[in-house]
């Protein structure tokens, strides 16, 4: 038996919720998951000479545009941030040569199938691999989708149960994939169960796009599901852009915050998504006004075909530095870098103190206005 279909049947009874039904009539609004060159022409989001040419970028990675997406993509935008998401192009075939397909080093930590333990006290489970959307930046876009066989079968996940069972150390376990919240409240239930049963695990966090990209499966059996142990448990809501908080994504999140969930955000720093300081504002203060911690600002991480999306790390860092001049520290993230090769990650925001080389004793200090302060240190 497998944890979920191997072969992705969008359906309860796999374990794994539909995003949208298969049919629509012609002239209906858009109610299916986009999965296909086809769907995507059909759905006027790219044109006949691209689905020509995009032949080998689907081939390679894996598509999948859910109803509430297409709903924010703005057609007569070439530039529009919510397609540049999701919409495959042909730059996705321009793979540079700092580029890997593991630019984390998910590989290099994985003592089991489809568990990493890069941390001390915390592991990686990544229960599932596949997604409701994917998106074209995606760092483990060459392990993800339907025909990778990313997902765990019953021997594969008892094996991964059984290594954080076995190592006291680990007292947290971020449940990831994919995107696990495509499981079934059923799935999810028996999952949270046996981690809960581990008494040295306090901790269960689920990374997800979820209620932004599909908040209809934020249902009551789901919510039940997640919090129907004593763990502590959060929710890491993936989002890059203020459009996709829409009112139901909200109304979804606010769902998860009202049973005692806490969230919290991740977000990647995207060329032509976010890289304006106007943009990151309007969304931290979203995240925060739906009840969502701002946490972790992602550097993109080097993976295949995605260096269009590369903003560079100074301009990030001034970014950063003038959200620091717009927003209380509530709404703040953590600018952040993955160090390539499984060294983890790390702070890499502007830096507000430094040593005054003519007195050890004092510091520098740069307020949220760029303006250098001496600081006396108490000894």
């Amino acid at each position: 038996m497998n944890f979920v279909d191997q072969r992705f049947k969008i359906s309860n009874e796999d374990g794994i919720q539909k995003f949208g039904s298969s049919d629509r009539a012609p002239g209906q609004s858009q109610d299916k998951t986009l999965r296909t060159l086809q769907d995507l022409r059909d759905a006027q989001l790219i044109s006949d000479n691209e689905t020509e040419l995009l032949q080998d970028v689907v081939g390679k990675y894996a598509v999948a545009v859910t109803p509430e997406i297409v709903e924010l993509i703005d057609e007569s935008d070439p530039a529009d941030p919510m397609a540049r998401q999701f919409i495959p192009t042909i730059g996705e075939m321009d793979v540079r040569a700092d580029e890997i397909s593991d630019p984390i080093g998910d590989d290099l930590k994985s003592p089991v199938r489809g568990l990493v333990h890069r941390y001390h006290d915390r592991v990686l489970l990544k229960a599932v691999g596949v997604c409701p959307v994917y998106c074209r930046f995606c760092f483990r876009r060459e392990m993800v989708g339907p025909e990778n066989n990313g997902n765990l079968n019953d021997h594969e996940l008892d094996l991964a149960v059984g290594y954080i069972a076995d190592h006291p150390e680990i007292w947290e376990v971020i449940v990831s994939g994919g995107d696990p919240l495509v499981l079934s409240p059923r799935r999810i239930n028996e999952l949270i169960q046996r981690l809960a049963a581990i008494e040295h695990v306090k901790v269960i966090r689920w990374h997800t796009r979820v209620p932004v990209v599909s908040p209809k499966l934020v249902t009551d059996e789901l919510v039940a599901a997640l919090t129907s142990t004593g763990k502590s448990v959060y929710v890491a809501v993936h989002s890059n852009h203020p459009r996709e908080l829409t009112d139901a994504a909200r109304a979804a999140c606010r769902k998860l915050a009202g049973s005692g969930i806490s969230l919290i955000s991740q977000s990647v720093l995207l060329r032509g998504v976010n890289d304006d300081v106007e943009t990151l504002e309007a969304l931290m203060r979203g995240f925060v006004e739906t009840g969502i911690k701002p946490y972790y600002l992602h550097h993109m991480d080097k993976a295949p075909g995605t260096g269009h999306f590369r903003v560079p790390i100074e301009a990030g860092q001034t970014l950063v530095q003038q959200l620091r001049h717009r927003l209380s520290g509530l709404a703040m993230p953590t600018y952040v870098l993955d160090i390539p090769g499984a060294y983890g990650k790390v702070p890499i925001g502007p830096e507000h103190i430094e040593q005054d080389s003519s007195d050890g004793d004092s510091y520098l200090v740069t307020d949220p206005n760029g303006v250098q302060h001496r600081y006396q240190d108490s000894r």
